[in-house]
């Protein structure tokens, strides 16, 4: 099979295509034919320096999957050969990642494809979407009524966290540059904050009588974590994505909560996002589709930044 491999850590030019074994499913395995993938900022992350990773050059790295079934291993019950599903493999210790024709996964992280997406849609959902619902509804536990503020809304975890707040019927904050106002309100967030324009504490402050959200979603890290404090009311909640140093003593003062969490792979939370999809709730963000052969253009893209939404790779035509 045809994969895209990192040669070395470093900047794009370590991707080189190459013709690799195609894999085997084993016990509780499928073997997956991938349809298409998508593009996470982990990804270059890991292209650029990834041995925290657990992952060795050369290698397949990549995290999200659209395919159909094309195998089984013994003792998988759940899943036969033409199902289409979803999902983002296991790439720590060295696990192979989704650049690739074929994939192999236990079948325990893998769920069926939502219905009404084909391959290229479907592919920008389980890293971001999961990372998403595991933030507001595992984590922050949010509930209808509350509200939240919802750092960079038109990014490909923010833009599906506004989606996911919104089926909850929580009152959204989110952040974005004014070019991606229009795409912020049509996800449905309440009040729009541009963050070149106007402070986000003075405007929440402002707007909760200054008590502050109950939520904070931090995509971000850095200042924008530090400064979230202040944003969110007494006794309430933050959860970053994003590692932080910062000195985060003014949570505890005021009795905030600081989680930092890292996507759980299982089948149960893409099922949960398959049901919000299904039912009209939740859409994917495309912001472009390119082909496999040209991911390490599509990480630089990534990583310059002003990427709405995902940027996805079509491995074959669907």
């Amino acid at each position: 099979m045809k994969a895209m491999i990192i040669t070395a850590f470093g900047g794009p030019e370590v991707f080189k295509e190459q013709e690799v074994p195609k894999p085997k499913p084993g016990e509780n395995e499928v073997l997956v034919k991938v349809y298409a993938t998508s593009i996470n900022p982990v990804d270059y992350k890991i292209r650029k320096a990834g041995s925290w990773a657990g992952v060795k050059p050369p290698a397949i790295i990549g995290y999200d999957v659209s395919g159909v079934v094309e195998a089984t291993g013994s003792g998988v019950r759940d899943f036969k050969a033409g199902d289409e599903v979803y999902y983002t493999p296991e790439i720590a210790g060295g696990g192979q990642g989704s650049y690739a024709e074929y994939h192999v996964a236990n079948e325990a992280i893998v769920a069926r494809k939502p219905s009404n997406l084909n391959h290229t849609e479907a592919a920008s959902i389980p890293l971001a979407g999961c990372t998403a619902f595991e933030a507001l509804v595992a984590t922050a536990n949010i509930k209808a009524g509350e509200s939240i503020l919802i750092h960079a809304g038109a990014g490909g975890v923010g833009s599906l966290a506004i989606q996911i707040a919104k089926a909850l019927g929580v009152y959204v904050f989110s952040t974005c540059g004014s070019y991606n106002k229009e795409l912020v309100r049509q996800l449905g967030a309440d009040r729009i904050i541009d963050y070149r324009t106007e402070d986000f504490v003075d405007v929440i402050l402002k707007e909760t009588g200054n008590k502050g959200v109950d939520v904070v979603f931090d995509t971000i890290g850095g200042e924008t974590l530090s400064k979230s404090v202040r944003a969110a009311k007494h006794s309430g909640r933050i959860v970053s994505i994003v590692s932080s140093n910062n000195n985060l003593d003014a949570a505890k003062d005021r009795n905030i909560s600081v989680d930092y969490i890292f996507m759980k792979r299982n089948r149960s939370t893409l099922d949960a996002l398959r049901a919000l999809i299904e039912k009209g709730k939740l859409k994917p963000i495309i912001d472009s589709v390119m082909l496999l052969k040209d991911v390490a253009l599509a990480q630089q893209r990534l990583e310059k930044g002003g990427v709405r939404g995902k940027i996805v790779l079509k491995v074959v035509e669907n």
